[in-house]
């Protein structure tokens, strides 16, 4: 593909998150926002033009099958972002799906054998990963400025109480730790720099059998231990504290950081508060899979990763079910 040349973008579906990659999509040079989809004409319509977006399609079908879009963002449901993928690398579609990027390791090793045989970029919308926050973050801890990493403790929580909210149904990949208990995982695993080799993980159920409240641990094999809660039964908060043998940092906002952050670093009885600039939250996402598709280089996030963080969550999902401890 020509460097100069912008990559169109199509929406798959009319999902309140597309909000979020609107601004960005519009700020980027080398991008631009062409269509939207949804399973009904007149749903489409609308939204497009409440969206300004130029082109709008009746069916997920239709939208794959236009030449003039090169990428597609899949905000689905969890329990649909495998197959809707899937089906738009094989139509030779660029794709950024949301979190969590699949509900099986078969799954995303079916997106990976996509991937590849089409030879189209997939990558999963974990958009803080991107913002120079956590990019400072992991280059203070990997630079020894809270000496030797021993624990990392994370948090993310708020209140659901919509009972028809796809987010309580089983079916559909529902519960907290896939919500938002995905972000303290992948973080964790981030900083520690490889994958857990063993969890445990508690959780209080609904009715319909999905996690309202979820903790859990992960001992990695370097000898690194995390913690984490999510939950949809408490106030909205969020949190991320990395200890070391010299020192510690506390991120107030990790997973939703703005344009002027900061975060403290603790050594001793000496604290430093560390600002941070930032940029637009969404547009590093878009930039990477951007540079991934016009100058080939490797996502930020690969599937690889994508999947050893859905392996991760199965596993203290099964911990809490059997009451036991689960090797990786």
């Amino acid at each position: 593909m020509n460097g100069e040349k912008k990559l169109r973008w199509g929406f798959l579906s009319t999902a309140r998150i597309n909000d979020a990659l609107i601004d960005p999509l519009r700020v980027s040079v080398r991008n631009e926002l062409v269509a939207v989809a949804s399973r009904d004409q007149q749903k489409a319509g609308d939204y497009a033009k409440e969206k300004h977006i130029p082109q709008s399609f009746g069916s997920y079908e239709a939208l794959l099958a236009d030449p003039d879009v090169d990428v597609i963002y899949n905000p689905l449901p969890n329990h649909m972002h495998t197959e809707w993928t899937v089906k738009a690398a094989h139509a030779g579609k660029h794709v950024l799906c949301e979190k969590p990027v699949a509900l099986a390791a078969a799954d995303v090793d079916a997106m990976i054998e996509a991937a590849v045989s089409t030879g189209v970029t997939i990558t999963e919308a974990f958009m803080y990963r991107h913002h120079s926050q956590t990019l400072k973050v992991k280059e203070l801890v990997d630079q020894g400025a809270i000496g030797d990493l021993q624990f990392i403790r994370g948090s993310f929580s708020f209140y659901l109480d919509r009972e028809w909210d796809i987010r309580l149904d089983p079916e559909m990949g529902g519960g907290s730790i896939w919500d938002v208990g995905c972000y303290p995982i992948s973080y964790a695993r981030y900083i520690a720099g490889e994958e857990p080799g063993e969890v445990f993980g508690w959780q209080v159920s609904s009715k319909r059998g999905v996690d309202l409240i979820f903790t859990g641990q992960m001992r990695f094999p370097g000898g690194v231990l995390a913690q984490f809660d999510s939950s949809f039964r408490t106030p909205y908060r969020t949190h991320i504290e990395i200890t070391g043998s010299e020192g510690s940092l506390s991120i107030p906002r990790p997973f939703n950081p703005g344009k002027n952050e900061f975060i403290t670093l603790k050594r001793g009885e000496d604290a430093e508060t560390i600002h941070i600039p930032g940029e637009m939250l969404y547009l590093g996402e878009v930039e990477d899979l951007t540079d991934a598709v016009l100058h080939g280089k490797s996502p930020l996030i690969n599937l690889q990763h994508s999947r050893a963080n859905v392996t991760t969550i199965l596993a203290l999902l099964q911990s809490a079910k059997e009451g036991k401890p689960v090797v990786l």
